[in-house]
């Protein structure tokens, strides 16, 4: 199913290709892989399927060599047949997997997509285990089922659980003085979240906070006093929890390139009411790094073709951004979920001339992808194999989160991201 409409609240009133049918993506499980190198001492319990737990040491194959902290319960035979209670058997694995690690002290149990798992109630489990291993032991649940999320919805659903284990601040700040903490929020590599934080505390906002923390005891408080930055643009559901906890959004572009670091860092300044010459102050020589490093990508990239399929939720930030500072040209921008709110800024710099697509119907798409004969195709692992057989060059989304990309420091790493399956097919062709 197709059709049109046009979205809302944007300078540009751009017309939205909306698509219901056949889709690929990987499912929220996918998101145990970054967050769990995110939040140093949490545990992530998959309640799952053998193809959970296979999915999940595939793509995490590179912690062979150290002690994961990811696992998933497997539901076998015996639980299939009725012969245990699965409540019981979540309990005993709970408990041998504390036992065995004491360094655990956050754990969450993560919900997949098989039947027997969408009739537990997680939930309920983790209140029950967290009154039995608590205080020491923060017990959360969130749901990666394929069948309800695309991968980075995963990392979303795990965020609005931790929401809702964030202490109230103790109370409102005065309306004249202003906002009293920022909080960012998104997973942030750690070298990335240094970076902004120096920044913004160099710029004058001295609470900054990160969601997720590093550990569970940084956990931050959250109330009216909040003001929170997106770094990533699939954080639907955790945005409407903070903001039902108080918090306000600064509404602003994405932290990737020198366009969007900047205005990033510039919205987070006018919400504490620091003037923009302090933001130039600090941001003008890394700004400048970041321009000549990515000259020398543009010469490379300027004016080549490159086609979104739908996957990460990152398609419409990166489009603005490869298209404005390194010259591509999208043809089409498809995206899982199209938040217009978070992303209005966005949708007003994107080139008047690419098709924008909400949703999938893949073989749609894929006559589409055929008939532009992009120079460069973004899609999901599924179709990029196919799709070399046929002749195209082809960039895995998931990749680009696997990556540090957002900052001033890692435009470059970005481009680069981008111009290796170009530079791949020019040496095979050789």
């Amino acid at each position: 199913m197709t059709t049109l409409a046009t979205a809302p609240r944007t300078q540009t009133q751009r017309t939205v290709l909306r698509e219901r049918g056949q889709h690929e993506v990987f499912c929220g499980l996918t998101g145990i892989v970054w967050l769990h190198r995110k939040i140093q001492d949490a545990f992530f319990l998959v309640v799952g399927s053998r193809t959970c737990a296979h999915l999940l040491q595939s793509a995490a194959g590179v912690m062979i060599f150290a002690e994961p902290r990811f696992a998933t319960a497997v539901i076998d035979e015996r639980d299939l047949a009725g012969l245990a209670d699965a409540n019981d058997e979540l309990d005993r694995v709970v408990g041998e997997l504390l036992d065995r690690r004491p360094d655990i002290k956050l754990l969450f149990l993560v919900g997949s997509c098989p039947s027997e798992v969408i009739k537990l109630d997680l939930s309920r489990a983790a209140s029950r285990l967290g009154e039995r291993h608590g205080p020491a032991i923060r017990v959360l649940s969130y749901s990666g089922s394929g069948i309800e999320t695309t991968f980075t919805q995963g990392e979303d659903a795990c965020l609005e659980a931790l929401v809702t284990a964030m202490q109230p601040t103790e109370k409102a700040p005065p309306a004249a003085s202003g906002p009293d903490q920022l909080l960012v929020v998104g997973a942030l590599a750690d070298v990335v979240e240094d970076q902004f934080r120096r920044m913004l505390e160099d710029i004058g906002i001295a609470n900054v906070a990160f969601l997720p923390p590093r550990r569970n005891s940084g956990l931050p408080t959250v109330g009216p006093g909040t003001r929170y930055l997106l770094a990533q643009p699939f954080l639907g559901q955790t945005a409407a929890a903070l903001e039902r906890r108080g918090a306000t959004r600064i509404d602003a572009l994405f932290p990737l390139g020198v366009e969007g670091t900047s205005a990033w860092l510039h919205a987070a300044a006018r919400a504490f009411g620091i003037s923009p010459d302090t933001v130039e102050r600090v941001i003008r020589a890394p700004a400048a790094r970041a321009r000549a490093a990515l000259d020398k990508w543009r010469s490379e990239l300027e004016g080549k073709t490159i086609f979104f399929f739908p996957d990460s939720q990152l398609e419409i930030p990166l489009a603005r951004m490869l298209s404005r500072e390194l010259g591509l040209v999208p043809l089409e921008i498809g995206t899982p979920y199209l938040h217009r709110d978070h992303l209005e800024h966005e949708l007003a710099l994107l080139p008047a001339s690419a098709i924008l697509s909400e949703g999938q119907d893949v073989d749609r798409q894929l006559d589409r992808c055929r008939d532009a004969a992009p120079d460069l195709t973004v899609c999901g692992l599924g179709l990029a194999n196919p799709l070399e057989r046929e002749g195209f060059t082809t960039k895995w989304s998931i990749e680009l989160l696997f990556t540090p990309i957002q900052g001033f420091e890692q435009a470059a790493d970005l481009a680069a991201l981008f111009a290796r399956p170009l530079d791949r097919r020019t040496a095979l062709k050789v």
